[in-house]
């Protein structure tokens, strides 16, 4: 079974935000053949604005997305 990413971990609420860094330096590290988005499991839009506006901007949009 593939373990979960970034994306789904964090609306199930099992890793802070800031865990972000901690899965971009395993994929810097890796050799994953996916983008960085996916590999967090980011969609076009979730990635356009953590690209374009900020980390702090991706939060939120996830945040909306919490059941």
């Amino acid at each position: 079974m593939e373990e979960k990413n970034f994306k789904e971990r964090y609306l199930a609420g099992e890793i802070p935000f800031e865990e972000i860094d901690r899965y971009i330096s395993i994929w810097n590290n890796s050799d994953d053949p996916r983008t960085l988005a996916q590999y967090l499991g980011l969609n076009a839009k979730e990635e356009d604005v953590w690209i374009d506006v900020s980390d702090e901007a991706l939060e939120e949009l996830l945040e909306s997305q919490r059941k």
